[in-house]
């Protein structure tokens, strides 16, 4: 794959903070930072159902910002651009 335009990494950037714009997602992001979780983990620490937190990976998946891995019946879920906790630790610093 070659050198991205600057209107491709535009359009990046902008998929990444609209995988990001929802608080289900800044928490799902957040508390796989910790280390990698499956889905009935990850609903129960953000309090949301299997089916909508499902949902809500799907998209961050889809943004390229988590990756998944199957173990056994289990899929687990990492997130792979931590760097993204930077920019929400400097929006939450600004708040």
């Amino acid at each position: 794959m070659g050198k991205k335009s600057d209107e491709e990494l535009y359009e990046i950037k902008a998929s990444i903070l609209q995988a990001l714009a929802h608080p289900i997602r800044l928490k799902v992001v957040e508390y796989l930072s910790r280390d990698q979780k499956c889905v009935c983990d990850i609903a129960e620490a953000v309090g949301a159902e299997r089916s909508n937190v499902s949902r809500h990976i799907s998209i961050l998946l889809k943004a390229d910002l988590l990756t998944s891995s199957k173990k056994g019946l289990n899929i687990f879920y990492k997130l792979k651009m931590p760097c993204v906790l930077k920019f929400l630790s400097c929006a939450e610093e600004v708040i």
